[in-house]
């Protein structure tokens, strides 16, 4: 995600009273390094403001409590001294702040990059930019590879996707079955935007699951960032439990490295490619911070709703052309929830079919990259 950079930006800000420290570095495996590290913080800071920057803060063991004790320290002695702690393991993180720092923290989450990043870093047009994150998802350190597909696939393998389940979850001790947990990953990256049971789900693993661990290592993904099992909407907190998922991998990047075809091709495989688009167009909500659900009352179904700081919307995503009958559930949830705006997310060449038939749209390419246009 850049966070990093982002923390070494800061310290060449701030200059001398900045303190940069990665928990990860070989230095931090000395004794008397967490020790050393705030004797330094104490000596700065008597000289004037002192920001703290600790990179990958979880490798540093019982990280929580110890950062409590010198931030209530800092407290007690009236130190002028700022705290940014990150990490890139959202459950370890999370799990610790729970435990130990409560009361004590804000926390800023660094979800997936967006179309909108891509064209201001790295400076790629906005339908550029679109496609990308369709087709291979935005990592910034896999930019410069996307030259070379195989080492793009290695990078994203190796140095994403694997240590988030094999280390920065299993770490937990919530996973007994680490091999059904990986299963679930795949299944669930290789379904983006389809509604699965969880009964079809399990049956698709090699390992046979209950349901219940099927579904907490789905709420463990989810937790990490990776894949969300977005809800039915309905009234009844019952009947939402009781529907089964609708599976959104949170950057498309994870379906192309899960996938055994890679991406898809827009005019080759025009099936897949909308699938991909729709996730995409709906894990951008996510990331966004919108609470995302979907709808369906047979034969209706609406692609996705959103309720958050962007509005009410009922989304529909079409890749190809369209009449009113690919609508209906669009159109019908609009008469029923009337506090939703109905948007049609399609292709450029068919926003005049949209607006003949009345229903707003846009591209979704142009969503991708600036969100969704005030109604």
């Amino acid at each position: 995600m850049g966070k990093t950079t982002l923390l070494l930006e800061l310290a060449s800000d701030a200059g001398e009273q900045a303190v940069y420290a990665a928990a990860d570095g070989p230095a931090a495996a000395l004794p008397g390094w967490w020790e050393r590290l705030w004797a330094d913080v104490a000596e700065r800071a008597e000289r004037g403001r002192t920001l703290v920057l600790i990179d990958e803060v979880q490798h540093f063991a019982d990280w929580s409590a110890r950062l409590k004790a010198e931030w209530d320290r800092v407290r007690r002695k009236r130190l002028p001294v700022h705290i940014v702690a990150t990490g890139s393991s959202a459950l370890r993180l999370a799990r610790g702040s729970r435990e130990s720092l409560a009361g004590r923290f804000e926390r800023v989450t660094l979800t997936h990059w967006s179309a909108a990043d891509a064209t201001q870093v790295f400076g790629m047009s906005a339908d550029e930019a679109a496609s990308a994150v369709v087709r291979t998802g935005l990592y910034p350190g896999a930019m410069g590879l996307r030259g070379d597909p195989a080492r793009w696939f290695a990078y994203v393998r190796d140095a994403i996707v694997e240590p988030a389940i094999g280390r920065d979850i299993l770490a937990l001790g919530a996973v007994r079955r680490p091999a059904l947990l990986r299963q679930v990953f795949a299944v669930a990256a290789s379904s983006p935007a389809r509604v699965v049971s969880l009964q079809k789900l399990q049956g698709r693993l090699q390992d046979g699951g209950a349901l219940e661990t099927v579904a907490h290592y789905l709420a463990l993904l989810e937790e990490a960032y990776l894949v969300a099992a977005l809800e039915k909407y309905a009234r009844g907190a019952m009947r939402r439990r009781a529907a089964p998922p609708k599976l959104v991998t949170l950057n498309n990047a994870l379906c192309a490295v899960t996938h055994p075809d890679g991406a898809p091709e827009p005019t080759a495989e025009r099936e897949r490619f909308g699938a991909w688009v729709e996730n995409a167009c709906l894990a951008f909500a996510w990331n966004a911070g919108q609470r995302v659900t979907y709808w369906r009352e047979e034969p209706l179904e609406v692609d996705g709703l959103i309720d958050g700081s962007w509005g009410r919307l009922a989304i529909e995503v079409k890749t190809g052309a369209f009449d009113t009958h690919d609508l209906r559930g669009l159109l019908e949830f609009c008469r029923r929830r009337r506090s939703f705006r109905p948007l049609l997310l399609c292709d450029p060449a068919h926003l005049g079919a949209a607006a003949r038939l009345g229903v707003p749209a846009m591209s979704w390419r142009r969503y991708l990259t600036a969100g969704p246009e005030p109604g």
